[in-house]
């Protein structure tokens, strides 16, 4: 029996999603969580970002299961993607499995997909390796750690995870079995990474609870909500504050209602009977009986919220009489759409109340003191902090070493690097293929690949614009029939551009000349003609760099 673990990262380092952790052992392959992350600014066009699967779809026939921690997008957003490409036991708890059937059923791969569900302390095999659910505490129900039992040793991988001594379920983070295992020995600790820069504890979700039932209390206006649709114990505290309250509560959102329908089935959420009425049935009833739970807490552009922002909603028309909770935080990177949405909920008259002006959220991921709890409990051999940028790894290795293990013991891990852990201590092996997939298109079939060509193109078109040379030569290509004309889309020309594009149609006129002189009747020569004769001029003059694209008619 091979007496070495490889830990292959192929996503979830040095950013904060898309993540994909592999666990390799003699012949056997372990998945923990396939996520997705959402695209930069500059990447135009692009609906996802998911992990490269090339090393796996390559040892497919190795890959034995996936265990998945727990429901939110950037652990189960890109299973989909993953099962297109191979075919394996999928291991989740019930409300993690429900919500990856929903995303497998809008694909067209439930048939395809082997989804079995596990409970907190239930241990499944993947070939040499074992596999042991430990309930954690996070925002979604159904969280999990996973310790990883190889013949090497134990693994504990944390996943997402906080430290909530009050849940809304009343079941807290399983500390005995992770302090069991540490007496037991760990070998290595892979850890949540996202709050370690913030000191101290993360409060409690019931917290949250108080502050929205304050916000209901003598409030006669309409109340708005919008959280995570995933948080399920959020939504219960909304509903719970509603009934306290005597409101109905309306649900929008396709995501929320889905995912309501789902927590009603498994019984993960207590709604009252008569609590919940139809969006249609808000008109009737007074503005202080009525609370709408939505859609759209980080401003996407088509969620139920934006849509009211922009007076875009077809039931709900917000203004003066509305009081609009936003119980979130913006991910990194929707600061600014999420502003621009309050922005305009501000201008409609609504009153806005958001993180920096109540207590209406807390995070789901565990702080400093938590994150050393961990450690202290677990006492692992080797650390290797997961689930952040690298700034975040790196103040974790500095926290684990102030609880004993130490720095030569730690690796900063690198996205597609393999760690390889035995006897010998941890190794860093040559790269594996591994990056982002860029996927435009979202619809079941529908999703390719965006190469880098293509992504270099939308960015040269949304900087330069671009420049087309149309013309309409001869079969032969012996003669301009018509033409060359000069059409430009988002290429800035100065004040004099009628001289400018008549200048440019002159040059693309005697390359056009120069060609039927030396008998060019390759498509592809004159084109090529066409453009360096024309970038060569915009670039003398600084004219600018447009995409050129010449268009070359047959009669």
């Amino acid at each position: 029996m091979s007496q070495k673990l490889k830990i292959i990262p192929l996503g979830g380092i040095n950013e904060v999603g898309k993540n994909l952790t592999v666990y390799e052992h003699g012949g056997d392959i372990l998945l923990v969580d396939c996520g997705l992350s959402f695209p930069d600014e500059d990447m135009f066009g692009v609906d996802i970002v998911i992990p490269d699967f090339t090393y796996l779809e390559k040892h497919k026939n190795r890959v034995r299961a996936l265990c998945v921690t727990h429901g939110h997008e950037d652990h189960i957003g890109a299973v989909s993607f993953l099962l297109r490409v191979l075919n394996c036991p999928i291991y989740c708890t019930r409300l993690t499995a429900g919500l990856i059937k929903i995303k497998l059923d809008e694909a067209g791969l439930s048939a395809k997909a082997d989804i079995r569900c596990v409970e907190p302390g239930q241990i499944i095999q993947a070939g040499s390796i074992d596999v042991e659910f430990i309930h954690v505490n996070h925002s979604i129900a159904g969280a999990a750690a996973l310790a990883v039992h190889t013949p090497l040793g134990t693994v504990i991988h944390t996943g997402d995870f906080k430290i909530d001594s009050t849940p809304v379920d009343g079941d807290m983070i399983d500390l005995a079995r992770l302090g069991e295992l540490g007496r037991q020995g760990v070998l290595a600790l892979l850890s949540d990474s996202t709050n370690v820069e913030r000191p101290g504890f993360a409060m409690s979700e019931r917290t949250v609870g108080e502050a929205l039932l304050n916000q209901f209390r003598g409030c006669e206006k309409r109340i708005v909500v919008t959280t995570f649709a995933s948080n399920i114990h959020r939504i219960q505290q909304i509903i719970n504050a509603a009934v306290e309250t005597g409101r109905k509560v309306a649900i929008t959102g396709r995501s929320m209602e889905n995912i309501l329908a789902l927590s009603i089935d498994l019984g993960c959420i207590d709604i009252p009977p008569g609590t919940i009425v139809e969006l249609s049935q808000v008109k009737s009833l007074p503005r202080d009986k009525v609370c709408v739970i939505t859609t759209g807490s980080q401003g996407e552009p088509m969620s139920a919220l934006h849509r009211m922002a922009f007076g875009a909603h077809r039931q709900v028309d917000l203004g003066m009489g509305d009081r609009v909770i936003v119980s979130a935080s913006p991910v990194p990177g929707n600061e600014k759409t999420v502003s621009k949405m309050i922005d305009e909920l501000f201008k409609r008259g609504c009153e806005v109340v958001y993180r920096r002006l109540a207590d209406i959220h807390v995070s789901g991921h565990a702080c400093q003191e938590e994150l050393k709890i961990i450690l202290a409990l677990t006492r692992p051999k080797y650390f290797i902090p997961v689930h952040g940028e690298y700034r975040m790894m790196k103040t974790h290795a500095d926290l684990a070493a102030l609880t004993g293990v130490p720095y030569k013991n730690t690796l900063i891990p690198e996205l597609g690097r393999p760690i390889e852990v035995s006897d010998k201590g941890l190794k860093v092996l040559a790269a594996v293929p591994s990056g982002r997939v860029l996927v435009d298109g979202m619809g079941p079939g529908e999703a390719g690949d965006v190469g880098s060509a293509v992504l270099h193109d939308r960015q040269h078109l949304a900087t330069d614009g671009i420049l087309l040379v149309v013309v309409t030569m001869d079969a032969d290509g012996s003669t301009v029939v018509a033409g060359p004309d000069i059409i430009t889309r988002g290429f800035a020309l100065p004040r004099d551009s009628d001289a400018i594009l008549e200048e440019l149609r002159r040059i693309a006129a005697d390359t056009l000349d120069d060609c039927i002189e030396k008998r060019y009747t390759d498509w592809a020569t004159i084109k090529q003609s066409l453009r360096s004769a024309l970038s060569s001029h915009l670039n003398r003059r600084q004219k600018g760099k447009p995409l050129i694209l010449p268009v070359i008619m047959e009669v």
